[in-house]
């Protein structure tokens, strides 16, 4: 059976770190491994995002002001060299460059290479098996030019100038990417994109530090992006976690990758955890076990708290619960007005005029994944 990484794909505000959370209690075989991209995306000298661009104190602060693609991969590695499986839950739009730029290999992974082995060697070991490759590009100290005790870049380091890949939208080469097992979480947006704003926008804002709200980060299309990649280039598919295989792989004619196209709504995750869980674990060769589903012990609580503090104030829900549970009652849908004039009265017209543009710019994108969502 496959050892490769798993790696969940999602947008901000998806349910993700409570699914997380199930994982963390699997110690003893998985190592989970929380958003480690950001470090790169936006504190790091190969940084992407403009949210912390003019402000160098708050990247320095963050302890990653040097963290490149390369350094967060070494460290996957050697994360797996202590011999369990990795788990990884991120932000897709932290490998795929924002606003619909062009991607091209992020510098400091030009000349980083597999190792040497066949694949089903390397899917045992489990880790990226990188080769090491030392260069002026594989060192986040180098990069930011510290060595010589030059100043900081006086323009953003992104777009960078390296070359890009046909059709791969990230800044991470295809041979990299191909030692992961991806899958996706999604939330409609009508719930997700409200959540990040109140991430945006005191009183949390005191504490995440990202204001203001950025509709660039909702997701929904690096997402869709990366998906379409994997699934059109052979990295998941064709077959459906969940489906009658028969009827439902997505290309009867595709070469089975080994990896079937594993997509989870959030909704469907609350509302039957141990349903929809069940059939993700099969799908990535995890043996499920309901205690999974239970974390209310002194340990699970230390070990969450620590994994989520650097993103401070964006998983409170998820570090003071305990469980996850089904929901009792179904949300009763709301109107799209209804919706609308709750955001009014939480964060006036102005704000709640965003929130709505930005959520009905990625409905689509939404109900696209959506349809290959796990059916319980």
């Amino acid at each position: 059976m496959s050892n490769k990484p798993v790696f969940v794909a999602t947008h901000p505000r998806a349910c993700s770190t409570a699914f997380e959370r199930v994982f963390m209690t699997r110690r003893d075989t998985l190592q989970t491994i929380h958003e480690p991209f950001g470090d790169a995306f936006y504190f790091g000298p190969e940084r992407m995002g403009s949210r912390f661009e003019h402000d160098e104190e708050s990247r320095v602060k963050s302890g990653f002001s040097n963290s490149t693609f390369k350094t967060i991969l070494d460290r996957i590695d050697m994360e797996a060299a202590e011999g369990k499986r990795i788990f990884i839950k991120d932000i897709t739009y932290y490998l795929v460059p924002p606003d619909k730029q062009e991607a091209r290999v992020a510098p400091s992974l030009q000349q980083v290479k597999r190792g040497v082995g066949t694949e089903d060697e390397l899917n045992q070991n489990g880790g990226l098996g990188l080769q090491r490759v030392s260069s002026a590009h594989d060192s986040g100290i180098l990069l930011t030019g510290l060595n010589d005790h030059s100043s900081p870049p006086k323009s953003p380091p992104f777009p960078y100038d390296t070359a890009a890949e046909p059709r791969n939208p990230t800044v991470v080469p295809r041979e990299i990417l191909e030692r992961f097992h991806f899958t996706f979480l999604i939330r409609h947006p009508k719930h997700a994109i409200p959540s990040y704003y109140r991430c945006c926008v005191p009183p949390l804002v005191e504490r995440t530090g990202f204001n203001p709200f950025m509709p660039n980060e909702a997701g929904y299309e690096e997402l869709r992006s990366l998906f379409d990649y994997c699934k059109n280039t052979g990295l998941i598919g064709p077959k459906i976690c969940g489906r009658d295989q028969d009827n439902e792989s997505d290309a009867s004619s595709q070469k089975d990758s080994g990896i079937e196209i594993c997509v989870i709504d959030a909704d469907d995750l609350l509302d039957d955890p141990e349903g929809i869980l069940r059939k993700y674990c099969q799908s990535i060769g995890f043996e499920f076990d309901p205690e999974m589903l239970k974390w209310d012990n002194e340990d699970d609580h230390e070990f969450a708290k620590e994994a989520f503090e650097k993103w401070d104030g964006f998983h409170d829900d998820a570090i003071h619960s305990k469980d996850l549970k089904p929901r009792q009652h179904k949300h009763k849908p709301k109107t799209d007005a209804e919706l609308y004039n709750i955001w009014v009265e939480k964060y006036g017209k102005e704000a709640a005029d965003v929130i709505k543009q930005t959520v009905d710019e990625n409905v689509a994108t939404y109900e696209y994944l959506k349809q290959y969502a796990i059916k319980v």
